[in-house]
């Protein structure tokens, strides 16, 4: 378990996230008016008795479920759900301990609070974390449920079992909701006494890895979910934001609302002033309905000051990016001993640049909020990734400590990393300060985009020494682009080899898992790329321009060397050193990538001869990062036209081992929207940016993936036991660079940008 104070989250020395320990903590069940509740607490609490403590509020523990007294379990779920079904999968990882029918399981996404922990949802963590933690949690209650049962009826608990909601022995059973009215369970658990709790072993699981429908689908299919944009507030105006001409250094010079002042329901526009810096230079346009905002808005005149970014381009960006690299600027995140030795020594070097623009998130449902004041708490109403994060920033911003905010939160309409970012609260709970009443922003499509905190571009530069047999000698990496964790989250710097600090989700899958010989990663911040906006964790984050970079590189390296690329990899996966895994996590290490490697080789056919100017390619990524691998191959089949440059994707097939799949269904749809998200990376979508903003603001310019371009999709998962790890994002990051290589399989073409236009491709053929 992570723990809930600010910025004080557990992490492991390379400055990822750990899974989610029980540190400090220990395990307390006890009965309260509510029923039957878990939770853990404070060790030094222990002594305390159960029902009392859980009663009367002594400690914040963080709670994972309870049993009423009709049996119905409740699981309560501090991740947001943004379509990846995740109540369902933490559920089911309870209850399958618990053995609690499945009927009886629901789910509430509480609201925050101390007590609870930790709010994040994002980098495909939230089974990994919580797996071992819900597990023994599950298997916890159901060891006091036998006990209580037992006694109860008469018996040893080691005469009892539980199914099926109920306890079972030879005089007869007795329901949990029976045990829960009946019973006087008190029991408490030491961290030592969690860590030893018997886990099922795989072969006798009921639930996990099971077909079930997704509990929130119901509600999503009759229109009963309630998403951020749906919520009201009784006496709410609605607000429409007008965006100054940069990010940051914009200030408010004039307002003039005369215009405004003949649209039904206008109000008033106001200037925020912000302490936090989250919004400088914003205007809110205040009106009795969104359509009166909205309309009033587009009469309202603002001038503004300009910050210094006002004209800063993509070129810019891109510039900067190799005046860096350039350089010997940035943190060594990988530094072997002797590569440049080895370098100096080698008969051949290979080197090449790979560029990405800048990406859009683009979700479905533009960022809102409510803010609103209730007996001198400031609660803000929206749907959110990493509640944790923004708290601080609302309470610097409204002048009051986190403890007198609360955020109720509402299911997401797509999330894809935007909403990690919690800024579109701020003006929410400003303007509600300034006006004294409940205030509803709505972004418009177009100030979605413009406040977006984009993917940054980036720019790489990657090569590999030869002998003069052209067997691998040596290989480095480098790349830079806008850091989102060093302007949103800048506990999670990690420390390089050099003592300089890195961003980890703007250089991960850079630390690969093959053995080329010594290796060197250098992270470089595009310091220019953070000032112009914020840059944004977007679905994968690094892995989605370091893969492309790499696993592009890997197979001009095959060619290079006169290998097959399937068999160029399957070579270096040795498993040795380093690269051979650990338990939990990484059991196996790079055999498990080559083996998946292997399955899509032979399930796509790899190898089989090609129609005219049709062409496979392959790659291979371990997700999101080096301590949370999700072994995944992806074989890309295209045709491209010769004479635009036009490439089709008829098909990828995809093979992943994430170790236990706790919802099948879940697992699925979450490959397949990340699969063809990597598609749509690939070949559609891109923007730049152009005097210091980003120039496609909707669906007209900035084009994604469209439905008649879907390819075939072929996606198999790994029977395993291991660790059940990540699958939100995974398949986003492999398909890019096995579309890139399957082009050059079918034309000769190789591209080095994404989003891979047909003009590129042309370039490229002549």
């Amino acid at each position: 378990m992570l723990k809930s104070q600010e910025h004080n989250q557990d992490a492991s020395t390379d400055g990822q996230v750990s899974a989610g320990q029980v540190t400090r903590r220990g395990f307390m069940i006890g009965a309260t008016t509510a029923g039957f509740t878990l939770a853990f607490v404070p060790t030094a609490l222990l002594s305390t008795a159960p029902a009392q403590a859980l009663a009367d509020g002594k400690f914040e523990p963080t709670l994972w479920y309870n049993i009423d007294d009709q049996g119905i379990v409740t699981v309560h779920v501090t991740k947001a759900e943004m379509g990846q079904h995740v109540g369902t999968a933490l559920a089911r990882i309870v209850a399958e301990e618990l053995e609690a029918n499945w009927e009886d399981v629901r789910i509430d996404h509480v609201d925050t609070h101390p007590k609870f922990g930790l709010f994040v949802t994002g980098g495909s963590w939230s089974v990994w974390q919580n797996f071992d933690l819900l597990s023994r949690a599950g298997a916890a209650g159901r060891m006091s449920l036998i006990q209580e049962g037992a006694k109860l009826m008469g018996v040893t608990a080691s005469d009892c079992r539980a199914e099926n909601s109920s306890v079972i022995c030879s005089k007869g059973s007795l329901s949990y909701a029976e045990i829960v009215q009946r019973g006087d369970i008190t029991r408490a658990f030491t961290d030592e006494q969690l860590a030893k709790m018997p886990i099922k072993p795989a072969q006798d699981r009921r639930l996990i890895g099971s077909e079930t429908v997704a509990m929130d689908i119901p509600d999503k299919t009759r229109g009963a979910a309630v998403y951020g944009i749906d919520a009201t507030y009784p006496g709410m105006v609605y607000a429409k934001p007008i965006l100054p001409p940069t990010r940051y250094g914009s200030k408010v010079e004039s307002v003039d609302d005369t215009a405004a002042k003949k649209v039904a329901g206008y109000q008033q526009t106001v200037v925020l002033e912000d302490p936090s810096n989250t919004v400088p230079g914003w205007a809110l346009v205040i009106a009795d309905s969104y359509h009166a905002a909205l309309r009033a808005s587009l009469a309202v005149k603002v001038t503004w000051q300009a910050g210094p970014t006002a004209t800063i381009s993509e070129a810019d960006l891109i510039a900067r990016g190799k005046e860096l690299l350039d350089s010997d600027a940035g943190s060594l995140v990988v530094n072997d001993e002797h590569v440049d030795h080895v370098y100096m020594a080698a008969d051949s070097v290979l080197e090449g640049e790979y560029t990405t623009s800048t990406a859009l998130h683009f979700q479905l449902e533009p960022v809102n909020a409510i803010g609103v004041e209730k007996d001198g708490m400031w609660e803000l109403h929206t749907g959110n990734q990493w509640q944790s994060l923004i708290l601080p920033t609302l309470a610097q911003a409204m002048g009051v400590g986190e403890d007198k905010i609360v955020m109720r939160t509402h299911t997401l309409g797509g999330g894809f990393g935007r909403r990690l970012n919690g800024d579109y609260g701020v003006p929410a709970l400003l303007a509600a300060k300034a006006l004294g009443k409940p205030v509803k922003v709505v972004f418009s499509r177009e100030d979605d985009s413009r406040f977006d905190s984009p993917r940054s571009a980036s720019v790489q530069r990657v090569s590999m020494a030869f002998d003069e047999k052209k067997e691998t000698m040596a290989m480095q990496h480098a790349a830079t682009a806008g850091w989102p964790t060093a302007a949103m989250a800048p506990f999670f710097l990690a420390p390089g080899t050099n003592g300089e600090n890195f961003d980890p989700f703007s250089i991960n899958g850079a630390d690969h898992w093959y053995d080329f010989g010594p290796h060197k990663v250098r992270a470089v911040m595009n310091d220019l790329a953070n000032e112009t906006f914020r840059p944004g964790w977007l679905r994968s984050v690094a892995p989605g321009w370091i893969h492309w970079a790499a696993e592009s590189f890997i197979d001009e390296a095959a060619n290079y060397a006169g290998k097959d690329p399937v068999a160029f990899r399957l070579q270096h996966l040795t498993a040795a050193g380093k690269n051979a895994g650990a338990a939990p996590n990484s059991v196996g290490g790079a055999k498990r990538l080559a083996n998946v490697l292997k399955r899509v080789a032979a399930k796509s056919g790899w190898g089989n001869k090609m129609p005219k100017d049709t062409g496979m390619g392959v790659a291979v990524t371990f997700g999101q990062e080096r301590n949370m691998p999700t072994w995944t191959a992806c074989v890309a089949q295209v045709k491209v036209d010769r004479n635009s440059g036009q490439v089709k994707l008829e098909k990828l097939t995809l093979v992943l081992d994430a170790g236990t799949i706790v919802h099948p269904d879940g697992a699925l749809a979450q490959t397949e929207g990340a699969a063809l998200w990597g598609a749509s990376l690939a070949l559609h979508e891109g923007t730049e940016f152009a005097n210091g903003e980003v120039k496609d603001v909707n669906l007209n310019s900035y084009t994604p993936l469209r439905m008649a371009d879907v390819p075939d999709l072929d996606i198999e998962f790994v029977a395993s036991a291991e660790q059940a790890v990540g699958l939100g994002e995974p398949a986003t990051t492999v398909v890019g660079p096995a579309i890139g290589n399957a082009i050059f399989n079918a034309v000769g073409a190789r591209v080095r940008h994404l989003p891979i236009t047909a003009d590129a491709v042309k370039k490229a053929m002549a």
